[in-house]
């Protein structure tokens, strides 16, 4: 395992463009950090972004790793290029020439894919945990400890999204396509579940869009961590005041986390099944 991610770790060293882009993810997490220091004072309105408690324990876990969650296209972009730069520069050739198995190669580009899930989920709780015990009403251990089971949703989506970059850049053999195709299958979903929307019920009674759309991999990988803003007492208290209300599970999703591995899986699958058929 050791010398697999050294081999990988080698290569995204010598890339200019992979150290810029890890070191500008992990930079854009530590500037949540300043949006806690907002302050906004227009005569007598004055706004401080921390009061409003989005640095509350637990809420901080939610919230937190649903916005650094947006960030994960900066290591989409490494692992697609990671990917696809095997066969532009012929290393993929040179390392099965050098003693690797197509296993191995696969096995390297995963064991990369993990230390960045792990590096990020670690750094994404220290970050939160700071910031919770700098910021937060609540410091009692047992509520600061209590919903991390976000951080577990987070780590689930990097790993379906990456696993699904992996086989992108490795079908497509070009970066820029890869990604490219990523944004068309984003909108192939949108439009898909506004067809069944118009007219699934129709056609089987009884079946929503709802039902069938929460088993598309970058869907299912949304539903795993909600948009937190609602559970705002701010939002909460605005909405009641205009008759309205928010009913929903901002909880850990079993379903979506079975069905992101599912798809993972399937992902690692199909990208071996290429490598192995593929005259390198």
């Amino acid at each position: 395992m050791i010398r697999l991610l050294k081999i990988e770790w080698t290569k995204l060293y010598h890339n200019k463009i992979s150290r810029i882009l890890i070191a500008c993810y992990f930079l854009l997490i530590t500037f949540i950090a300043f949006i806690a220091a907002i302050k906004i004072e227009v005569g007598p309105i004055k706004f401080h972004l921390a009061e409003q408690g989005i640095f509350n324990f637990p809420y901080i876990w939610h919230f937190n790793t649903f916005i650094i969650g947006y960030m994960k296209v900066f290591f989409a972009i490494i692992i697609v290029s990671m990917a696809a730069s095997e066969y532009s520069y012929k290393t993929l050739k040179q390392n099965l020439i050098d003693g690797l198995s197509k296993k191995e190669v696969l096995l390297s580009k995963i064991y990369t894919m993990l230390a960045f899930i792990v590096a990020s989920t670690l750094f994404t709780f220290m970050t939160s945990l700071v910031l919770g015990l700098i910021f937060s009403d609540y410091t009692e251990i047992s509520i600061i400890f209590s919903d991390l089971e976000y951080l577990v949703a987070y780590a689930i989506k990097l790993f379906g999204f990456f696993s699904f970059c992996l086989f992108l850049g490795i079908w497509i053999k070009r970066a820029a396509f890869a990604l490219g195709f990523l944004i068309v299958w984003q909108m192939a979903e949108g439009i898909s579940y506004g067809l069944m929307k118009w007219q699934l019920s129709d056609w089987i009674p009884g079946l929503t869009a709802e039902h069938v759309f929460q088993f598309f991999p970058l869907n299912a990988m949304s539903n795993l961590i909600k948009e937190p803003f609602t559970r705002l007492s701010g939002i909460q208290n605005i909405a009641k005041q205009v008759g309205e209300t928010f009913d929903k599970d901002y909880g850990f999703d079993l379903t979506s986390s079975l069905v992101v591995l599912g798809w993972s899986f399937v992902f690692l699958w199909a990208t071996y099944r290429l490598l192995q058929k593929r005259d390198l």
